[in-house]
């Protein structure tokens, strides 16, 4: 089946539904942004430390599979060349409303985060990828391509899931019990059962995989990028967050 589609239309059910992910930032946020007074999440708790960013004042700045209108704007406000980047043309539209609300220059492109051939080589000087990549088959392209289009010393910030998530069954899940029954890498195509599939796919949920940690770190290093920054992070509420973390962050430096 054609995952980007499906994928497309489950994010465009989410933005009709309001979640936390797809409503735009205010005002206010976006006038602190322009003095410099900003913050950005790749996780859904802890604020991305300053330091990972650098100097974005006029830099070239790719949000990566990142609509909703939250850090695409946030970013543009803060004085960077923003383009945002995304499959799903109703979050690409939450961040146009930002822009045309509060005047920033966005530049707004559809697409899949496995393939940035829109893009030159070289042509970026950082990255901002939150928490997406659970929603494509393949990672490793991703992190290929973020190497090409990045220039020489170019930063990658990267949110992603612990697979550890997608190894318990949901039915027992959402009665509050861990009940291990899968295993990594994950793929609700190959895993579900039947009946739990035919479900989603007609309820228009998300479909999602659970990428190895090898392919989520060791594929940026096989891709060429060297880690400098890592940070673990909860999910806010999530049945795990008792016991473990299990979404993280890197930082990573062509």
């Amino acid at each position: 089946m054609d995952i980007v589609k499906h994928n497309r239309d489950a994010w465009t059910k989410e933005v009709l539904s309001g979640d936390r992910w797809t409503i735009p930032v205010d005002s206010e946020t976006i006038a602190k942004a322009k003095n410099d007074d900003w913050q950005l999440v790749l996780t859904p708790t802890i604020f991305v430390p300053r330091d990972w960013f650098s100097i974005i004042k006029n830099k070239k700045i790719l949000c990566l599979a990142a609509g909703g209108g939250q850090q695409g704007p946030i970013l543009s406000a803060a004085g960077a060349d923003t383009i945002v980047f995304d499959n799903c043309p109703a979050q690409l539209e939450q961040d146009r409303f930002v822009a045309l609300r509060d005047n920033l220059n966005i530049e707004f492109v559809q697409g899949d985060m496995r393939d940035l051939s829109c893009f030159e080589n070289e042509s970026f000087d950082l990255i901002f990828h939150p928490v997406s990549n659970c929603f494509v088959d393949r990672v490793d392209t991703v992190w290929q391509e973020c190497f090409r289009i990045l220039k020489p010393k170019g930063r990658l910030l990267a949110g992603f899931a612990n697979p550890l998530i997608y190894i318990f069954d949901q039915t027992a899940w959402d009665n509050n019990e861990l009940e291990v029954k899968y295993t990594i890498p994950y793929s609700d195509i190959a895993q579900l059962p039947d009946d739990e599939l035919k479900k989603r796919i007609k309820n228009k949920d998300t479909l999602e995989f659970g990428h190895s940690l090898d392919t989520q770190i060791g594929g940026q290093i096989k891709a060429g990028f060297a880690i400098k920054g890592f940070y673990e992070d909860l999910a806010g509420g999530d049945l795990l967050d008792t016991y473990i973390k299990t979404f993280m962050a890197t930082l990573a430096v062509k």
